[in-house]
């Protein structure tokens, strides 16, 4: 089995409600689908989102790349020699969610060449992963009531509320709302998308310290090295770097130099290859890691499930795992459900995200 072929398709899906926070807003779904063919007839799928102002890149560089650098490489490639593929790519520098991509494709590849589940391949833990619900910028009335809803609706417990505005009173109110309108069995975190300063971050922890938060994540920007070690070290709740710790050597550091005390792991920026590799440094060093969200579509909400669902310690906390429900509509031909507050892992060999073609073509852009 040869990889023969790869496919970078640009397409746009709208977002039925636009999703605010701290680094930006994001109005469409402006993806690259990746397909890697092998001589064989197998196709391995994975989704890519472009984020400009985390990451720099954009569709067009994704598309760039994938087609102009790493195809050329990886062409003629046995998809199971995935470390050879990890170093074809390391020798360009950043385009982290172009990278995660392939690496996914190819373990979809190798489990449909294996006829097994992917998940069984990483792990296979547990069948499924428990939904966390990210809310974005709106009035704490509104919050409130998006969160009850997919409390009746899909039996959610966990939320994760975007801050980091200013005032930071805007910010506190809508936790004090969520609290008391979700009560005390409700997990509810944050995440400041670096909005805040340390000091601030700090100011809003102490305001807060009575309503039972559990996490914050990347509260400041980790380029505020002192202020954040402060931050982290006076901190009643761990601190999750996220922004700040896309690879392995960046979690080391982070954790080294205390800059922060849990870790979230992003499949769509380190593929299920480099997923591994921070999970276990995070595992071997007891610092608690979640499944963050890119602001999936279902393809990568799967992913992220796949990857999630197949070890015990990123599987404890519930996953960011929702906001595909916010699109108007997705690529994926067996829409995922969200049921008693989990997604399941697919059982087909690969990860399982099957294409539905009329939508595709719809949808596309390059043509």
């Amino acid at each position: 089995m040869k990889i023969e072929r790869i496919e970078a398709i640009p397409y746009s899906i709208p977002y039925a409600h636009p999703l605010r926070f701290a680094s930006g807003e994001v109005h469409a779904a402006d993806h690259v689908l990746v397909r890697i063919h092998t001589d064989d007839g197998l196709v391995g799928i994975a989704d890519t989102p472009p984020r400009p102002y985390t990451y720099g890149e954009t569709q067009a560089s994704i598309v760039s790349v994938l087609s102009e650098i790493f195809a050329p490489q990886l062409i003629g490639l046995d998809p199971l020699d995935r470390e050879k593929a990890q170093r074809v790519m390391s020798r360009t520098v950043n385009n982290p969610t172009a990278k995660g991509a392939v690496d996914i494709a190819l373990w979809d590849l190798v489990g449909k060449s294996l006829g097994v589940p992917v998940h069984k391949l990483l792990g296979g833990y547990s069948e499924q992963m428990r939904v966390s619900h990210m809310l974005g910028f709106r009035p704490a009335s509104e919050l409130l009531e998006e969160a009850l809803r997919f409390r009746e609706e899909y039996g959610v417990t966990t939320f994760k509320l975007k801050t980091g505005r200013r005032p930071l009173s805007l910010d506190v109110e809508a936790v004090r709302v969520l609290r008391e309108g979700l009560g005390e069995e409700a997990e509810i975190y944050l995440d400041a998308n670096r909005g805040w300063s340390a000091n601030e971050a700090l100011e809003v922890l102490r305001r807060t310290e009575e309503m039972g938060l559990s996490m914050l994540e990347e509260p400041c920007d980790a380029g505020e090295a002192l202020s954040r070690r402060r931050l982290v070290r006076l901190s009643p709740i761990p601190i999750v770097g996220d922004e700040s710790v896309p690879t392995p050597g960046d979690v080391a550091r982070e954790l080294i130099s205390g800059g922060c005390t849990a870790v979230c792991i992003k499949t769509a920026r380190s593929g299920f290859t480099q997923a591994q590799d921070i999970l276990a440094l995070c595992t071997g060093l007891g610092v608690d890691v979640t499944m963050g969200n890119q602001i999936d579509t279902q393809i990568g909400s799967l992913a992220t499930v796949t990857f999630g669902a197949s070890h015990e310690a990123s599987q404890r906390r519930a996953g960011e795992l929702s906001n595909f429900l916010d699109m108007a509509d997705d690529l994926i031909a067996e829409p995922i459900e969200i049921r008693d507050g989990a997604i399941r892992v697919r059982e087909a060999p690969g990860v399982g995200a099957e294409i539905d073609e009329g939508k595709l073509a719809h949808y596309r852009q390059d043509t």
